[in-house]
């Protein structure tokens, strides 16, 4: 089948979702929608095209890709095999491709379901945030068989630049994990760095220029240092949701006997942000944790 005759079903036309849904609808895919609050999938359609489903059961019976991009475990359970959820809905040979944070044992679980009922499953979570699904150029972490995520790198292709097959189910989601807790580590570590310099009075674009060509250069400080310094927030992932994904990384810790004693710490300095009623605030709100 010509790939850009696919018809596509997008479970979940949020702030991530949304713009992925819209690079496939750019690509030339046919695509069919829902979201838990109609209103987004209505919107959605009226400024890409195709149509919005009153169920995921009803997104799904036509479709040759199913993707969900929802917000939590319960979220992608109540989507996939709740009451009108997507899965027994879908035919056979259906390629679903999950690019929720959860955990990986709903992403095992989940593939374990899809054979059950002869479907290919991909766990794909993604890293790049909104600008990175807004501009197509998520980095993709991907588990699952190897023919599945063949099938599902020419649809991802439409909002990703890079795609990596890590390995079997639950390989993507433990590997977001692992992207979290060494993004927990820089964003701390950066916090008290930038306290430091304003607390030594220096120039803080100065400071940036000497530093940011070095060992010390990362994402963060090339996109955080600047705003964080100016106290700006209002942007970027939410503390909220790095919360959920390191409790994920937690939890799993606790399976496979790894040590998180920095990431475990960070964690906590981001529930003092949320009690601070900085919850929906970037992750970069971390420093205001910190005194000038």
């Amino acid at each position: 089948m010509n790939e850009q005759k696919l018809r596509i079903s997008f479970i979940g036309t949020g702030v991530m979702g949304g713009p992925m849904a819209s690079h496939l609808a750019k690509a030339g895919y046919i695509l069919t929608v829902y979201n838990r609050t109609r209103a987004k999938a209505d919107a959605w359609v009226a400024a890409h095209g195709g149509a919005a489903a009153s169920t995921p059961a009803d997104a799904v019976r036509d479709a040759d890709v199913v993707l969900t991009c929802v917000g939590n475990d319960d979220d992608l359970t109540q989507v996939t095999l709740g009451r009108d959820g997507a899965f027994r809905a879908m035919r056979k040979g259906t390629l679903f491709i999950d690019h929720t944070t959860v955990s990986a044992r709903i992403a095992r679980q989940l593939s374990v379901e899809a054979e059950g009922l002869g479907l290919q499953s991909v766990d794909a979570p993604v890293s790049g945030g909104e600008a990175g699904a807004q501009n197509g150029t998520l980095s993709i972490m991907c588990g699952g068989t190897k023919a599945a995520f063949a099938a599902a790198e020419p649809v991802m292709q439409a909002y990703a630049a890079r795609m990596v097959h890590i390995g079997g189910p639950g390989a993507g989601q433990t590997t977001k994990m692992v992207n979290q807790i060494a993004i927990a580590g820089v964003i701390q570590g950066l916090s008290e760095a930038l306290r430091f310099a304003q607390a030594s009075k220096l120039d803080i674009d100065k400071v940036f220029d000497a530093v940011s060509g070095g060992a010390a250069a990362s994402w963060q400080m090339l996109n955080r240092w600047s705003t964080m310094a100016k106290d700006e927030f209002d942007f970027g992932f939410a503390v909220d949701w790095m919360r959920k994904d390191l409790g994920l990384a937690i939890d799993e810790a606790r399976v496979n006997g790894a040590t998180l004693p920095l990431a475990s710490l960070v964690d906590q300095f981001y529930a003092d942000v949320q009690k601070a009623g900085g919850g929906r605030k970037d992750t970069s709100s971390l420093v205001t944790r910190l005194p000038k």
